[in-house]
């Protein structure tokens, strides 16, 4: 009888075994979620998780601004769902690491037509890989593992069509405590059949039973570090602009008269936002990313607030900005964005670019994340850097229960 998917990746997780650099993006991981889950703190979304068991709540929120790291390949939010999943069940780094690479595996063989047919993949891989993480900490051999990503199952949904609303937040969470709740099910007794996960697969266009080598890194390819709070398809238009203003001196935004953006069309599939009215909407809006990053030295918070959205130059901005988009692409960062300002007098400006700043192969240099840790509100001396596997979940509580500014 052939070995399952689940069966596969229950026994790499099981015996999987972390090296220094895969610990070392465990500390990253860690440090870079807990601080945007600590910025959205005050965040409406946190008032709506608080009845949510802590996986849910601490996944939700650390999703919502949209500030946490990504799995270009898999096109999915990693650690917001495997670390909650993990600390909730009171895992360690191995725990999110297992997590983690079931979520990249699963990535892999659901690949980019599971993503552009509107699947919100962070929830479909989410959810069995959050069972993973919980498994691992609560102890499952192999056995319980592949039951605890089949009990998970019935959660492994989530659709792109919740982007720019409290769903989008609220259905990771939703995956994140589905993965957790089934780990726990299953050191209960619960029984459920491994081959469920191929069945699911196909439903939803994987292509079903793999063969994962039990080989490192855990994390295939790395994660990218976000340095925007915005949708990762937003960051590479965004530092575009930026580094066009950066060799031309500072661009009035009243001088632009019209942008034209030509972008492949898959590195547009999660901006379904050409005219945002809000700033959940703005998220997703690749005519946003423009006018922000023209309107804003560095698009930050502020730039995502809906009064920031309503500026009457932030919308007559995103009216002259026409996106073309060339055919084809497998994932956000494919081929080139190329961009080019019409100005006032007639001239023009024009840029491409490749991968943004913060993704694997321009990794975040230090003062980028002391930065975004300090636009979090998570600079407090020693917070962050004190901080460990086992006091994190006492951090999280104490921080979900208190929407001000923290103290040491």
């Amino acid at each position: 009888m052939r070995t399952t998917t689940a069966e596969n990746l229950a026994r790499w997780a099981w015996s999987y075994e972390p090296d220094g650099d895969d610990l070392a993006l465990a500390e990253r991981s860690l440090r870079d979620t807990l601080a945007v889950t600590l910025a959205a703190r005050g965040h409406e979304v946190a008032a709506l998780a608080a009845p949510l068991p802590d996986a849910a709540r601490w996944a939700a929120v650390g999703h919502v601004l949209d500030f946490d790291d990504v799995h270009v390949e898999s096109t999915s939010h990693v650690s917001v769902v495997t670390l909650a999943a993990a600390l909730a069940a009171g895992g360690d780094a191995r725990a999110y690491l297992a997590g983690a690479g079931v979520m990249t595996r699963l990535g892999t063989l659901l690949g980019w037509p599971h993503y552009a047919a509107g699947w919100h993949a962070t929830c479909t891989q989410g959810a069995p890989a959050a069972a993973v993480a919980a498994g691992v900490a609560l102890g499952l051999p192999p056995d319980g593992l592949a039951t605890a990503m089949a009990l998970a199952l019935p959660a492994a949904g989530g659709v792109q069509a919740a982007f720019g609303t409290h769903g989008k937040a609220l259905q990771v969470g939703f995956a994140a405590e589905a993965g957790v709740r089934a780990a726990r099910l299953a050191r209960a007794g619960a029984t459920a059949d491994p081959r469920a996960l191929d069945a699911w697969l196909g439903l939803v266009g994987g292509t079903g039973a793999g063969v994962f080598p039990d080989g490192r890194p855990a994390v295939a390819d790395g994660l990218a570090v976000k340095l925007h709070p915005c949708c990762y398809a937003m960051q590479r238009p965004i530092a575009a602009v930026r580094e066009l203003r950066a060799r031309h001196g500072r661009i009035a935004p009243a001088d632009v008269v019209g942008v034209l953006v030509t972008t492949p069309d898959a590195s547009m599939r999660p901006l379904i936002h050409d005219r945002p009215r809000t700033g959940l909407e703005a998220k997703f809006s690749m005519p946003y990313a423009v006018a922000a990053a023209l309107l804003d030295d560095f698009p930050d918070f502020t730039s995502f607030t809906d009064a920031a959205v309503g500026r009457t130059e932030a919308r007559r901005l995103m009216a002259a900005t026409e996106v073309v988009r060339t055919p084809g692409g497998d994932g956000l960062l494919s081929g080139l964005v190329d961009i080019r300002l019409e100005l006032a007098d007639g001239g023009a400006l024009r840029t491409s670019l490749a991968l943004p700043p913060g993704s694997p192969s321009r990794p975040p240099a230090p003062e980028d994340l002391a930065g975004k840790f300090a636009a979090c509100g998570a600079d407090v001396p020693g917070l962050l850097d004190g901080v460990t596997w086992s006091s994190a979940p006492g951090l999280l509580a104490s921080a979900l229960r208190n929407p001000d500014p923290l103290t040491r």
